[in-house]
């Protein structure tokens, strides 16, 4: 594992990032809660766009793996601004972000604030408004009055230790949901999705296809693929979803950078 380079945000964050110099559009890789840019999907599509001569950049948000801050201090709209920060200090004009599970979240809302820099958009698994949706939607009573007393709870999860679940994530979720209104992706987007995953339902893939508007979105369901999207034919489909936003985009500007 090669060391990381490291960005100060504006914010007083440490942000750890890989970035591989190339062929434009950059890919950017946004992964999922509590996991970080050693995962399976983020070193796998950085040895693709390596080997095809594709810039690529992915991150660690504050609070997860390599970069600063503890994870019970973050919340959507900290990840949110060091995306926007690593984005605008390492990339320069179009970009592809590849949004996995709340990273699809962290991909909408970089849509939503930069939509001009969109060359195409792909998500896997995506998990966008989950803190409202999921987590407090799914609250007993019990919890609610934790969260209030407490200013958190602790949520199991299927894949790492417990989830801490504190009140500022769930208050600063409200102010980033991206299902309410209006959502403009204008570009080609490709989300991937598996009828086996137990964290994101194929009915939060339908929604977002319903919700957002886009001249070329596309929903593939992948039978018996779970939440991690991670063995070989899935790391292919991720490949060939971002060969296809980038076709589209080539298509329709008329060449790469």
């Amino acid at each position: 594992m090669t060391e990381p380079s490291y960005l100060d945000t504006a914010q007083g964050r440490k942000i750890a990032y890989h970035l591989t110099r190339g062929e434009g559009p950059c890919i950017v890789f946004l992964g999922g809660l509590k996991s970080d840019m050693e995962g399976t999907k983020a070193v796998h599509l950085e040895d693709w766009a390596q080997a095809t001569g594709r810039a690529f950049l992915r991150l660690d948000y504050s609070g997860h793996g390599q970069s600063s801050g503890a994870f019970e201090e973050g919340c959507i709209g900290d990840w949110h601004e060091d995306t926007m920060a690593t984005v605008d200090a390492l990339t320069d004009g179009q970009i592809v972000p590849v949004g996995s599970s709340m990273g699809g979240w962290q991909a909408l809302l970089l849509a939503r604030a930069a939509p001009e820099r969109l060359a195409g958009l792909v998500t896997i698994a995506a998990a966008p408004d989950f803190t409202e949706d999921g987590w407090w939607d799914s609250f007993d009573e019990t919890q609610r009055a934790a969260l209030q007393a407490q200013s958190r709870v602790e949520l199991p999860s299927d894949y790492m230790e417990p989830y801490v679940v504190t009140k500022r994530m769930i208050e600063d979720g409200r102010k980033h949901l991206v299902l309410r209104g209006h959502l403009e992706l204008p570009c080609s987007v490709r989300m991937l999705q598996g009828t086996a995953d137990s964290a994101v339902s194929v009915a939060t893939a339908t929604r977002l296809l319903d919700h957002a508007s886009s001249p070329d979105m596309q929903l593939l369901l992948v039978k018996d693929a779970d939440h991690r999207f991670s063995d070989g034919p899935c790391l292919g489909l991720i490949e060939r979803a971002v060969e296809d936003v980038l076709g589209q985009w080539k298509n329709q500007s008329g060449g790469f950078m």
